[in-house]
């Protein structure tokens, strides 16, 4: 029996109406050439600090550190042994790629008509060049195939970088981070543009597990002895600085909740004290972290730093999943979010100022239409971020722009960002991204909202323009 080849089609994702894919089409092929924009994510920037490091084998590239692939196959009742994610207590776990790779072949039906299958389907054709379907007939084959090409200079993280035609790359780095990778990229020599982002919220949340010790690591990077909310203050704005030196364009906080709300000086540092002696209950961790984003959106008003905002993640759902294996192993779930009354107190200090960019992020899509469009379309520093983790998806970011573009304009929209870990996913996270809007827009012109030479300006903008203008990679 003949094995199954891939076909992914050219007008893919795009409305079945043969007007609108017309346009659809012409719009996505005015912007599928145009570099990438990367402003927000998660890829390691050990990959590019080397010129010559590499991918490992094709379970190291697409299974073992991607939670969007073994959270699917964890749910059909397939250990994480199984699948050689590494488990904290560092217990034996499967070491046998091949074996790993069998499995998720086997399993590879289980993502289809997912964004994961969207987005492996293009990574296993379009990067990877690998023709025939993955199933477990081929496994083997496909297996050998992709170590071949991950063997040799081609696919080597910086020449992937090239060919993806990425822009800028931003990586996530904990407010201790050295960024000694970072530094190695820049002595290099190397023109990829790889940036820093300043995330504190391993100091900030007060129950983060080894928080003392986190506090600890801050006063040794940054050269402060972080004793009090004074000192802890002064350490982090420390941090900014040098981030920025090595060219960071933007923090990253994350809270369940959007709650802002100020402390006073006093009561701010009698909290912090609690902390030092292990003391902090949830409601000063609560307290404190609102208080801190109302903090850290003052420093963005002076450093110039954009700020990023990501609410409604419930980690770490599954507490023996947890214990065994540690963070980010697919057990995140969203919550119910408000954000009228909880932002409130900071966008009365701070969103009239337009100094500050505040891009605020949802897992709740309720909240789409009903208050972030509604805020972001009046406050001077509000933006909304694109349709974030669950909800990166075809039908994720045709919600999105159906409920917010016609509150908060396009313009208060920051484009796109893939928010990956799994680097040769950017490519087809971008491209699913573009497809989407331009069906969007093509809608707009079919029905008469918008001509196509505003069409082409918003497709643009879409594509490249507001990623760039948001985040500031045009300003020195």
């Amino acid at each position: 029996m003949k094995n199954e080849m891939w076909h992914l089609h050219p007008d893919r994702y795009f409305d079945p109406d043969p007007a609108q894919r017309r346009v659809a089409r012409e719009l996505y092929e005015s912007v599928v050439g145009l570099p990438l924009v990367c402003p927000h994510g998660h890829v390691d920037p050990r990959l590019l600090a080397d010129e010559n490091a590499t991918f490992g084998t094709p379970a190291d590239l697409l299974i073992i550190p991607d939670h969007y692939v073994f959270r699917m196959l964890y749910s059909q009742g397939i250990p994480l042994e199984s699948l050689g994610v590494p488990r904290a207590d560092g217990a034996a776990v499967e070491q046998d790629h091949r074996r790993i790779w069998q499995i998720f072949a086997e399993n590879f039906s289980l993502f289809r008509g997912t964004p994961s299958g969207i987005w492996l389907s293009n990574e296993l054709y379009e990067v990877l060049g690998i023709e025939e379907k993955l199933a477990g007939g081929t496994a083997q084959a496909i297996y050998d195939q992709i170590a071949e090409r991950l063997a040799s200079p081609e696919f080597r993280p910086r020449a992937l970088f090239e060919r993806f035609n990425i822009e800028v790359l931003c990586t996530t780095d904990a407010a201790t981070d050295p960024l000694v990778h970072h530094q190695a990229i820049r002595d290099s020599g190397w023109d990829g543009d790889i940036r820093p982002t300043f995330r504190p919220d391993a100091v900030v949340n007060l129950l983060t597990p080894g928080w003392r010790e986190n506090i600890d690591a801050l006063s040794d990077v940054s050269g402060v002895t972080v004793d009090s909310y004074a000192s802890f203050i002064q350490a982090l704005e420390n941090r900014r600085v040098y981030f920025k030196r090595l060219g960071a364009k933007a923090t990253d906080h994350a809270a369940v909740s959007a709650y802002t709300a100020e402390l006073m000086p006093g009561e701010a540092d009698l909290i912090f004290q609690h902390a030092l002696h292990g003391e902090a209950t949830s409601d000063d961790a609560h307290r404190f972290t609102a208080h801190m984003i109302m903090e850290n959106a003052r420093m963005s008003i002076s450093d110039g730093l954009v700020m990023q905002f990501h609410v409604g993640s419930v980690r770490n759902h599954n507490r023996p999943l947890f214990e065994r294996f540690g963070w980010d192993k697919g057990a995140d779930i969203p919550e119910r979010s408000e954000f009228t009354h909880n932002l409130r107190p900071l966008l009365d200090k701070y969103g009239n100022d337009p100094r500050l960019t505040f891009i605020v992020f949802t897992l709740d899509e309720s909240t789409y239409a009903r208050e972030l469009a509604p805020l972001a379309g009046h406050y001077p520093a509000m933006k909304l971020g694109p349709p974030w983790w669950f909800h990166d998806s075809l039908n994720g970011i045709r919600r999105y722009l159906g409920d917010v573009m016609e509150t908060a304009g396009l313009h208060n929209t920051v484009g796109f960002n893939d928010d990956t870990r799994a680097f040769p996913s950017i490519p087809a996270r971008h491209d699913l991204w573009r497809r989407a809007g331009a069906d969007r827009v093509a809608g707009l012109v079919v029905r008469s909202i918008v001509d196509l030479e505003d069409a082409q300006g918003m497709i643009l903008d879409l594509a490249c323009g507001l990623a760039r203008r948001a985040y500031r990679f045009d300003e020195q």
